[in-house]
């Protein structure tokens, strides 16, 4: 991809494709990006992006993003690599602790990061799967967020359910989604299960490795029914920004719908076994 060869994708450009899209002053937004999809030379960069998004949901809109730092979280589980079973208890004992303004999130893009760091950003307090939010909606989605479930009810993902929020989707796919984790609490199916967790947290000023269950999360057939939600539901819109495609849907319509979908796992042609990875 030679991003020299198209003009620049101005931060203007961005923030008038994502109005045409239907990006709304006021609007709640569950933002998932890719710089690199794109495909153009930017400006500023992802704080081009950041500020392109500002724009299109102006100062009464609250732009969420997930900010997850799946590193700290229980090495034996680790795959992506994996490491050494002799490092296991090493990294139990000196990962230092989630910190909400210092630790880095983990393979989420440099938008995610360059938003974390914006003046005025509130990020919630999981040591894995934490969300960022900036806006009139920010501590109301950010303030609470509880060790389990993560991705819960209680957690911003059901306050954001609550609010109305849009998904919005900018040169990724459904897989990314993690609304969709919502549907799964909310979904049952044979064999949905546990697993255990850990991560290192600050508990009354000290380090501790905390151990907890969660469930397991199971992201096979996120693309599957994201698609047939878009292919379903006419809220759903899409729109290429540059070479991003860019795509925005109500979030409360999209995981109900997913929840029903979700029951069908494992039930034949209806929807594939569960698997034992998770994002």
């Amino acid at each position: 991809m030679d991003i020299y060869a198209h003009p620049p994708l101005t931060k203007q450009a961005i923030a008038l494709g994502l109005k045409e899209l239907g990006v709304k002053e006021g609007m709640t937004l569950l933002v998932h990006s890719s710089m690199k999809s794109f495909g153009r030379w930017i400006p500023g960069g992802s704080q081009a992006v950041v500020e392109a998004l500002e724009e299109a949901a102006g100062a009464s809109g609250t732009i969420v993003m997930p900010t997850q730092t799946a590193d700290l979280s229980e090495p034996s589980a680790w795959s992506r690599p994996p490491v050494p079973e002799s490092w296991w208890p090493v990294i139990r004992a000196e990962m230092p602790p989630f910190r909400p303004d210092l630790t880095p999130t983990r393979a989420m893009g440099a938008v995610v990061e360059a938003f974390r760091r914006r003046d005025g950003a509130r990020r919630s307090a999981h040591p894995q799967v934490s969300f960022a939010a900036r806006g009139p909606l920010a501590e109301a989605i950010a303030l609470e967020h509880p060790l389990v479930p993560p991705l819960g009810e209680p957690s911003p993902l059901g306050r954001l359910y609550e609010h109305g929020a849009h998904v919005l989707l900018l040169g990724v796919g459904h897989v990314n989604s993690t609304s969709l984790h919502l549907a799964e609490h909310r979904a049952d199916w044979p064999g949905k299960r546990m697993n255990r967790q850990g991560a290192p947290m600050l508990v009354q000023g000290e380090r501790r490795w905390v151990e907890y269950e969660e469930l397991a999360y199971d992201d096979s057939d996120f693309e599957a029914i994201g698609e047939a939600f878009e292919a379903s539901h006419p809220q759903a819109r899409r729109l290429t920004i540059g070479d991003c495609l860019a795509r925005l849907m109500p979030m409360r319509e999209l995981v109900d719908f997913a929840a029903e979908r979700m029951a069908l796992r494992g039930a034949g042609s209806s929807g594939p076994e569960p698997s034992s990875t998770s994002e």
